[in-house]
């Protein structure tokens, strides 16, 4: 490199983007994804050993380390790092990379390490061209996609690399990555006076997603733009509102207002009011509520909440949880609202709260006996008897033979009353005739538990917890 290339590369350094000067230059710089990279991990072992053991692929949202990491590599190696993109490169430019590398290798016995950006956007046939210099050693891959590369990239590469997956930054990450880029005097506004007020900080973290490209983006630009007042420069609310181009709602991730409205939503949802729920979903996802965290909760109220009125609830439920995992955002908006629309006009049914009388009668009563008949036939049935006497109802007629199930202190105890709605009405006939058969063969009376409080219910959860 000339003087004259020294200092145009000085120039572009200065002039380059907040995001792109604050890239951690070691690992002790990195922030989050200690999973993959913390202290004692084996990709971090691997780096500070200069010993990558195999190919890998980086994949996860943008802004969450990705690249960033590829360059601690670059840094931290012996061998020859080179970089493709796969949205500008093709096969003339990996076959000229490969063809150093192998020159590399026989006249040096130094190794190549290939940093593919975005590899995902190479097709079948680019990345077969890659194959058997992975293969046989010749190059190192680092791979980084945000798409799954189960299904983007090809199974043979996949195989013969190590996946690791990077989540999106946590509040506090993101926390700590603006404030590092406020305070550092050589590549961030460290000699500037700047002051950030705490809600505008907040304002940026939540809505950046986990994205800390997003963050510094937003971060520059209300730097950037906001005139000086008194040798400060002030960034507010407002300010941070028009950087990130979105208007801040209430809503604290971890505060009143977050519980608020996760319980608004769900309520909706259960009350079967599906525009209700639409807004209160809206609101979570515009403040940069993790949709993760909302299907979660709908799971539990598919199963709580529908139940048996509708068992394609739960399906729907984790169909959608399933999907948003393969596509993420923005698209993964679709199957969160789909099974959102769907248990909001399903019909409901708490009926599987009946586990919790069975829990209560349990922790009154305690355990009792097995019946002998329903013992495990395989270790103590000629010695002891047990199993003797149980009846295969599929070795009858209708698959159901009425006979004892419950211990004999329990004998026509019934904790599960079936409602009418949806499908659990064909159940409710169907359990009636069962249950009329079994006191008609064991000669007893039926009797059903009363129904649990509300606050019943949730004291024994805290207990089943």
């Amino acid at each position: 490199m000339d003087l004259f290339d020294h200092a145009m590369q000085q120039q572009l350094n200065n002039e380059a983007p907040l995001a792109a000067r604050m890239r951690p230059r070691t690992l002790d710089e990195f922030v989050g994804q200690e999973h993959i990279v913390g202290e004692g991990r084996l990709l971090r072992r691997a780096i500070q050993a200069d010993r990558l053991f195999a190919s890998i692929i980086l994949w996860g949202p943008p802004g969450t380390g990705k690249t960033t990491l590829a360059r601690i590599i670059a840094n931290h190696t012996q061998s020859d790092f080179q970089t493709l993109s796969a949205v500008l490169a093709g096969k003339p430019q990996l076959r000229k990379v490969i063809g150093a590398a192998r020159d590399r290798r026989k006249m040096y016995q130094k190794k190549t390490i290939l940093f593919v950006d975005e590899v995902h956007r190479w097709n079948k046939a680019q990345q077969d061209a890659l194959l058997p210099f992975v293969e046989n050693g010749t190059i190192t891959l680092i791979g980084a996609t945000t798409e799954n590369p189960y299904f983007e990239v090809i199974s043979a590469l996949v195989s013969r690399s190590r996946v690791f997956q990077l989540h999106p930054l946590r509040k506090k990450d993101i926390r700590e990555i603006i404030l590092q880029a406020v305070d550092d005097k050589d590549r961030g506004y460290g000699s500037r006076k700047v002051r950030l007020d705490k809600d505008a900080l907040d304002h940026i973290i939540n809505i950046s997603n986990g994205d800390a490209r997003n963050a510094l983006n937003a971060i520059e630009l209300a730097v950037e733009t906001t005139p000086l007042q008194e040798d400060i420069i002030h960034v507010s609310l407002d300010v941070a509102q028009e950087s990130i181009q979105r208007r801040a709602v209430l809503y604290d991730k971890d505060g009143d207002s977050h519980y608020d409205t996760i319980s608004a939503f769900i309520k909706s949802v259960r009350g079967s009011d599906p525009d209700a729920a639409l807004y209160w979903l809206a609101k979570m996802l515009y403040a940069g509520e993790s949709p993760r965290f909302i299907l979660r909760r709908l799971l539990v109220l598919a199963s709580e909440d529908i139940g048996l009125a509708d068992p394609m609830g739960l399906v729907v439920a984790a169909a959608a949880m399933q999907s948003f995992e393969f596509i993420g955002l923005p698209e993964g908006v679709y199957p969160l609202v789909e099974a959102t629309l769907y248990l909001s006009t399903a019909p409901k049914s708490n009926s599987a709260g009946a586990y919790f009388k069975a829990y209560q009668l349990l922790e009154e009563q305690g355990a009792v006996e097995v019946p002998k008949h329903l013992m495990d036939s395989n270790r103590d049935a000629k010695t002891l008897g047990h199993g003797l006497g149980y009846r295969y109802p599929h070795d009858f007629a209708g698959h159901h033979i009425p006979q004892q199930y419950l211990p004999d202190a329990l004998l026509g105890t019934y904790f599960y009353t079936p409602s009418e709605e949806g499908h659990e009405n064909h159940i409710k006939e169907r359990l009636e005739r069962w249950r009329a058969a079994q006191r008609k063969a064991l000669k007893i009376e039926g009797k059903e538990t009363p129904e649990l409080s509300t606050e019943e219910i949730e004291a024994l959860k805290r207990k089943h917890r």
